[in-house]
C-alpha cells in the first residue's frame, strides 16, 4: 500500500509535491515525451477506437494519459523533455498533469516490484485474442452476484462481453459511443448509470476528464465496489486502493495493443477489513 490514503486527485497531487511518497518530484527529470495517436478496429466490430496518449518517461518509468482530440498539442513534447516532474505535475493541461503523476508514482514504486500486485501475462496473439484476455482479467476483479448491475464507464466491447459472462448486467456509459456491438444503448450520462449500479467498472481516462473523483465519492458513500482498468494513470489509480477503489487492472506502457508478444498487466485488490 502507499504510505498515505488520498481522497481525491488534488489531495494526491499535493502529497506528491510535498514528498509524501518518496523523493521530491523536483529532483526527478523527464527524459522523453511522446505524443501517440493510433486507431483500432477489432475484427467483427463496427467501432473504430481512436486514441491519443501523452507519455512521459522518467528514469525506468513511463507515465501515460489518454486524452480527447485537441486536449494536448503534439508540440507539447518539445517543451516537456528536460523538465522536472514537479513542473509538469503543476501543468495547466490535465492530461500532462496525470501523465507526470503517473511517471512519478510508477518510478518510486514500479508495478513489477509491487508485492501486492498479481502479474497477469497476456498471451502472444492477435489483437482480438489479447483484448479478450485483458478484459477477462479486468472482469475477474469483479465479485458480483448473478444479475448485478455493473456501470461500465468507458466502453470497450470485449469488456461488455466479459461482464455478461460473469452474470452481470452492463450499464454502458461513454462520451464517444452510442451503442455496443450488440446494440445496447450507451448513455453519456454518468449519473444515470451510477444511480442504478451495484458495482462500477471505470476506465483510467476518468482520471483525466475530472469524473474520477465523483465516481470515487459515490462508491465510498454507497459502499459500491469500484474496479478501475487503467492504461491512463495506472499508478495514479493505485494510490486510491482502499480509499474507494476495490480493484485495479494496471497496464503500464508499453500497452498490449502495441505488441503481438506476451506483455504483463498487474491486478490489485484492496485489503478487506
Amino acid at each position: 500500500m502507499f504510505p498515505a490514503q488520498p481522497q481525491s486527485i488534488p489531495e494526491l497531487q499535493e502529497a506528491v509535491l510535498e514528498g509524501a511518497f518518496g523523493p521530491l518530484p523536483s529532483e526527478l527529470a523527464v527524459t522523453s515525451a511522446f505524443y501517440v495517436h493510433h486507431t483500432t478496429r477489432l475484427a467483427g466490430s463496427q467501432v473504430t477506437y481512436r486514441n491519443q496518449y501523452a507519455l512521459l518517461r522518467s528514469g525506468d518509468a513511463f507515465g501515460a494519459c489518454s486524452f480527447e482530440p485537441g486536449d494536448v498539442a503534439p508540440d507539447f513534447c518539445a517543451e516537456a523533455s528536460g523538465h522536472t516532474l514537479d513542473t509538469l505535475i503543476r501543468h495547466e493541461s490535465a492530461p500532462v498533469r496525470i501523465a507526470a503523476l503517473d511517471a512519478y508514482l510508477g518510478r518510486v514504486r514500479p508495478h513489477r516490484d509491487a508485492e501486492d500486485a498479481e502479474t497477469v501475462t497476456l498471451p502472444t496473439g492477435t489483437p482480438e485474442a489479447r483484448a479478450g484476455a485483458r478484459d477477462a482479467a479486468v472482469a475477474g476483479l469483479l465479485d458480483i452476484a448473478p444479475g448485478a448491475k455493473v456501470a461500465l464507464i468507458g466502453v470497450v466491447n470485449p469488456l461488455v462481453a466479459a461482464i455478461r459472462e460473469r452474470g452481470g448486467v452492463p450499464l454502458p456509459c461513454d462520451f464517444n459511443l452510442r451503442t455496443t456491438n450488440w446494440g445496447d444503448p450507451v448513455t453519456d450520462d454518468m449519473a444515470e448509470v451510477l444511480a442504478e449500479a451495484d458495482a462500477v467498472v471505470a476506465t483510467g481516462m476518468t482520471l483525466m476528464n475530472g469524473s474520477f473523483d465523483r465516481i470515487l465519492e459515490h462508491c465510498r458513500k454507497h459502499g459500491i465496489p469500484l474496479v478501475v482498468y487503467a492504461q491512463t494513470g495506472s499508478a495514479v489509480a493505485r494510490a486510491f486502493l482502499g480509499a474507494g477503489v476495490t480493484g485495479l487492472s494496471a497496464e503500464p506502457f508499453p500497452f498490449s495493443q502495441f505488441s503481438a508478444d506476451e506483455t504483463a498487466l498487474y491486478r490489485y485488490r484492496a485489503e478487506r477489513i
